[in-house]
């Protein structure tokens, strides 16, 4: 890989990096949050999820913008309304002007991360280029997932949670100027595409329902009120899949639905966040509920898992070089389940949570690897609404996932939470056996 693609690389990663950290960088500062601005608890859920919310919501239709617009433009668009953005969240003195804040910086990563992705794909034509990209990209990914919590919880513990927005400003411009500096301007980037504003919003919908609805679930209070979320986001998702039958323009273009290496990609993206964001969470909630640990002592015992997807992911390309994708994927896969093995076997010890997430996070960077390389491996008209698939799937399997596992420890008690590991661990350990399935029994099925 030439010098301006290895720096077009890291540029991009450096975007994911930062889109990805703040989902869960803004969760261990809630309480300090509300504190601030004299929020009243029940403002809890509305404020953990508004992020998420707008960023799985808007992954697909901020690719559709890159397609139409130019992923540079809409790339560097999104740079800027993340920085901007901060600056209300860090000057915020009430609940509603925080929310919105948070919301809007979801939605400016939503534009950011898909054109980032097929810019990625652009720097990086290459069979090894490319699976080394995919490589960065999947660990700083996933890495950020990890280190949010930590990273969120040293800004507020060291200055305050104001610094969890300005730390977005000078790192939102570096990142301007960077794109501008080594993303090269692309003369055949901008295709007449039409936006089909009917199907972003249903999709929005669904998606923003079925995260609401997933994490009101976590509450015994508000458990109704999340089953009627996910039944409405199911219906909207329903409708949308009508809508995009019919219509001239779908939003998701009807090649993106006949592609099987798509369908495989979401999935594996899915389970992937599924049966890892979830071990996280359990893993901190147990750490801090049960053996007394600091929610900053917690964050250190899970900064193996981001060790270890880098771990994983500098594996990919040795691996790669032996495997077909989908065998990686699955060995991947396999990864995730033996870590979620240990820490049932180990739970209780803290010393088993560090070496279960370790192990969970070798196997979840070769799968995220293999689950995107997979994914993108389609026409190049389609990579760009591939990528923002992809980016909806993880976050759709980070909300689902967490929801699940959580109310299934909640509900068994006691040992719930090994109960939750063993159930993540099977639900990998099954997708990735399914992928070594041949093809033509699976189309029985």
């Amino acid at each position: 890989m030439a010098g301006g693609s290895r720096r077009a690389v890291a540029v991009l990663c450096g975007i994911q990096f930062v889109d990805v950290l703040g989902v869960t960088s803004g969760i261990t500062a809630l309480p300090a949050m509300l504190s601030g601005v004299s929020a009243p608890p029940a403002a809890t859920p509305v404020l953990a999820t508004v992020y998420a919310m707008f960023f799985g919501g808007l992954l697909v239709l901020g690719a559709r913008l890159g397609d139409r617009y130019g992923h540079r433009r809409v790339l560097l668009l999104g740079c800027a309304a993340f920085a901007l953005v901060s600056l209300v969240g860090a000057s915020a003195q009430e609940v509603v002007q925080l929310v919105t804040a948070r919301g809007l910086q979801g939605a400016a990563a939503a534009i950011s991360v898909p054109s980032a992705l097929r810019l990625l794909l652009d720097a990086s034509p290459e069979p090894d280029d490319r699976r080394g990209a995919l490589a960065a990209w999947s660990a700083s990914g996933a890495a950020a997932g990890a280190l949010g919590l930590l990273v969120g919880g040293v800004l507020t513990d060291v200055f305050d949670w104001r610094a969890v927005f300005w730390v977005n400003l000078p790192v939102g411009l570096v990142l301007i100027v960077a794109v501008r500096l080594t993303i090269p301007r692309s003369p055949g980037e901008r295709e007449p595409v039409r936006l089909d504003l009917t199907g972003a919003a249903l999709l929005t919908g669904a998606v923003m329902a079925l995260i609401v609805g997933a994490s009101a679930l976590e509450n015994p209070h508000a458990r109704t009120a999340g089953a009627l979320l996910i039944v409405a986001g199911l219906a909207a998702g329903a409708v949308f899949v009508v809508h995009q039958r019919r219509v001239s323009a779908p939003l998701v273009p009807r090649a993106a639905f006949a592609s099987a290496n798509l369908r495989t990609g979401t999935v594996v993206s899915f389970v992937n966040t599924a049966t890892t964001s979830s071990t996280g969470v359990l893993a901190t909630l147990s750490l801090q509920q049960e053996r007394g640990i600091s929610a900053v002592g917690a964050g250190l015992a899970l900064v193996p898992f981001s060790l270890g997807v880098v771990v994983g992911s500098a594996l990919t390309k040795p691996l790669g070089a032996r495997l077909s994708v989908r065998r990686l994927a699955a060995a991947g896969l396999a990864g995730i389940a033996a870590g979620n093995l240990l820490l049932v076997l180990t739970y209780g010890s803290v010393a088993g949570v560090v070496a279960g997430v370790a192990v969970a996070g070798i196997g979840l960077g070769v799968a995220s690897v293999a689950g995107t390389a997979i994914g993108t491996d389609v026409a190049d008209d389609l990579s760009g609404t591939a990528s923002g698939v992809l980016n909806t799937g993880a976050q759709l399997g980070t909300a689902v996932g967490v929801a699940a596992l959580l109310l299934l420890a909640a509900t068994v008690g006691g040992s719930g939470t090994a109960v939750a590991w063993a159930v993540a661990a099977g639900l990998a350990g099954v997708t990735g056996v399914i992928l070594l399935t041949p093809a033509s029994l699976r189309s029985r099925a």
